[in-house]
């Protein structure tokens, strides 16, 4: 064995001379997972070729020579754990420069380690207000938890809006919702956009043009910027990253085996590829990431598993597929997939769902494969000795190169997996660099001030933008359209639906009659005004006009009825379980948003009415929960535990004081122990989820005073 170590290492050795540093690094991680297999300590050697390489974290303090120890200790830094941390060289020459209060936009591996650098920065530098920009809640949650462990005897973690703010703040949020403390932060020491090149259009059509009006109206706040993404390869001439130093890092801590088996199959047949997808499950006995691509072949690949597989003899996974049956479905094919050691990972599930079913798949007993779609790069940071790539999609195009890069990226987790294996089944797109381009979106000219932000547009967009002022004034007045534009007032980030809104109130008055009924809580009233409002948006909603409105009247009895209720209520609709994450989902976001902008035109054009929707928005925002029930789901608490506090008194849900910042910590004054002691109904299941609750929730009593 020393011998081929010494033959590796000499390898290593010629290609750090020859400048080849990359592929050097790539052969260490090889040879580092040689010794961990083998159970060998690293000798003098191989730690002089970690420190050649880079990857000091990697370096052995017990066998290493003083240089190698001096490297080790000089490069670690404090971020927020018990223990000091090392970082490793490309993580410490970024710290140094956000240190040095630089404005720095960075292209990094996934298995680079950027969340260290934030952390580090964060605890040495001490800053008062920082802002997280995530692209999704789950992503949002799991940041929170992160944080919260380390900083929240110092900062006020806040991700939810109408927060009472602290002397040091943490906000995390998706860009939507960081819109809404515009008028209430008066400066940010340092904006963070994670996963920043989902403001270029061609990444994601729908969002980027509020995450460019995030990055434009928020950037003035922040005294420092810091810009996050991988596998960019450059960035175009753009004002929202001009100030910006750009940084492409391509440094791997694990290294990817590719498997490109899609040789093996032909013309993508697909029982062809099914064999091939069990042999690689049944010989690699660790946990798989498979990437599904689209909602359909998830069902596919639920299909596949549960006519191969048996259900296991696991009581954790026995228990969640049993809970699942009685608080949502039991024709609902994710409880049969539970039990055969599978999960399922998609942005409509609830985010409770998505964020047990990622902590079952972390726990060596709980879940073995996870299939996904896009989700799992979005919307959570979790990782895999394996990847699968089951199909070269993401919906209905072709992964492009950059998003392939993204998904293979999964493989590998650092000190635990230093190879990723990855496994191709369908060919993958061919290889090509990524140029980040911001062009600036014509949607959001509208609610930009043409003296302020003149010097971002083209002659035509401010000619554009002219023309949109001229018949907004010619609406509603000229103060008026101004006031609401300094007061971020829209939702929406698309300016022609705005002028839509308000030329359909200003010259169909009469049919906006009566909007306030909208307040009472007599959903038979709705009808009218509920059509009225979705017509606004032809087509946004994912079902046809009467379902979409059925399914709020109905989701109108969230907290008092159950689940399995609802779907009985509304099987004459044929909505089921995941036509009813989706349709709620849009009800909570794209239905208030639309709530909220025609509630803010309406209260200003039409004045003499006095109409006020506000409470109507609040019930459609929070799925008509308890706001804080519907908070707390994102923070990992299901709906139907709350349900089971609230009939047991351990906490006021209809309390109009309460907020999530309060009800936390109620709930650390009482106790888990406690809590669990004195709530009626609650089974195994419902224990395991609050064990996973309380830990991302455990505040010292010092915290408790932020």
């Amino acid at each position: 064995m020393q011998k081929q170590v010494f033959e590796k290492c000499h390898i290593i050795n010629e290609l750090l001379i020859s400048e080849k540093d990359n592929e050097a690094r790539q052969e260490l991680i090889k040879l580092l997972d040689y010794h961990n297999t083998n159970e060998l300590n690293y000798n003098p050697l191989v730690n002089h070729l970690i420190r050649e390489t880079g990857l000091f974290p990697y370096l052995d303090p017990e066998t290493s020579n003083w240089e190698e120890r001096f490297i080790y200790d000089a490069f670690k830094v404090d971020v927020g754990e018990q223990v000091p941390l090392t970082l490793h060289r490309e993580q410490s020459l970024l710290l140094k420069k956000l240190l040095e209060g630089r404005n720095i936009a960075v292209s990094a591996p996934t298995s680079f380690g950027k969340s260290f650098v934030i952390d580090a920065y964060i605890k040495l530098k001490k800053p008062n207000n920082v802002l997280i920009i995530v692209p999704t809640l789950a992503l949002t949650d799991e940041t929170r938890r992160r944080l919260y462990k380390k900083f929240a005897d110092e900062y006020k973690i806040i991700t939810t809006s109408d927060v009472t703010l602290s002397e040091k703040n943490i906000f995390i949020f998706p860009q939507e919702r960081a819109l809404n403390y515009i008028n209430i932060v008066n400066e940010f020491d340092i904006m963070i956009i994670d996963e920043f090149y989902k403001a270029g259009y061609k990444f994601d059509k729908e969002r980027s043009p509020s995450l460019v009006r995030a990055m434009i109206k928020l950037g003035e706040k922040a005294k420092q910027k810091y810009y996050l993404a991988p596998n960019i390869s450059s960035i175009d001439d753009n004002p929202l990253t001009e100030d910006m130093e750009f940084h492409r890092m391509d440094f791997n801590t694990v290294f990817l085996e590719k498997h490109e088996l899609y040789n093996e199959i032909e013309n993508n047949d697909t029982a062809q590829k099914s064999k091939v997808l069990l042999d690689i499950l049944e010989k690699n006995n660790t946990k798989s990431l498979i990437y599904a691509g689209t909602y359909s072949n998830i069902e596919s690949l639920t299909n596949l598993f549960q006519s191969t597989y048996s259900e296991l003899d696991n009581n954790l996974l026995t228990m969640f597929s049993n809970w699942l049956v009685k608080n949502y479905d039991f024709n609902w094919s994710l409880t049969k997939l539970i039990k055969r050691g599978v999960g399922v990972h998609n942005g409509r599930l609830h985010r409770s769902l998505s964020q047990i079913q990622v902590r079952l798949f972390e726990e060596d007993k709980g879940i073995n494969n996870l299939i996904s779609t896009s989700s799992i790069i979005e919307g959570v940071n979790t990782s895999a000795e394996n990847v699968i790539i089951w199909r070269n999609r993401k919906g209905a195009a072709k992964l492009d190169d950059f998003t392939y890069k993204n998904i293979i990226g999964r493989g590998g987790r650092m000190f635990k997996h230093f190879i990723g294996k990855i496994y191709i089944l369908e060919k993958p797109p061919e290889q090509a660099q990524t140029q980040l381009d911001i062009p600036f979106p014509n949607e959001i000219i509208g609610d930009l001030d043409a003296e302020q932000y003149g010097g971002l547009l083209t002659k035509e967009q401010l000619a554009l933008l002219k023309s949109h002022q001229e018949e907004m004034t010619s609406i509603m007045g000229f103060q008026v359209y101004e006031k609401l534009k300094s007061e971020s007032a829209f939702q929406s980030s698309n300016s022609d639906l705005i002028k839509k809104i308000a030329i359909d109130l200003k010259t169909n008055p009469d049919e906006w009659n009566g909007l306030y009924h909208l307040n009472e809580f007599k959903p038979k009233n709705w009808d009218r005004l509920l059509y009225k409002i979705i017509n606004l948006q032809p087509g946004n909603w994912e079902a046809k006009n009467k379902t979409f409105v059925e399914f709020i009247k109905t989701i109108a009895r969230n907290w008092s009825k159950s689940i399995p209720e609802l779907l009985n209520e509304l099987e004459d609709y044929d909505v089921g379980i995941d036509e009813f994450f989706k349709l709620e989902r849009n009800v909570t976001y794209k239905f208030s948003s639309l709530l909220k902008d025609v509630n803010a035109l309406q209260k200003e054009i039409l004045v003499g009415k006095g109409y006020d929707i506000s409470k109507f928005i609040g019930y459609c925002s929070q799925a008509f929960l308890p706001k804080v029930v519907f908070q707390l789901e994102e923070y990992g608490l299901p709906r139907m535990i709350s349900k089971k506090f609230q009939k047991s008194k351990i906490i006021d849900f209809y309390d109009s004081e309460l907020t999530i910042h309060k009800a936390i910590e109620e709930f650390n004054e009482i106790g888990q122990e406690q809590i669990v002691r004195k709530t009626e109904g609650l089974d195994e299941f419902d224990k395991y989820i609050l064990d996973y609750f309380f830990d991302g929730i455990k505040i010292t009593n010092a915290q408790q005073r932020i």
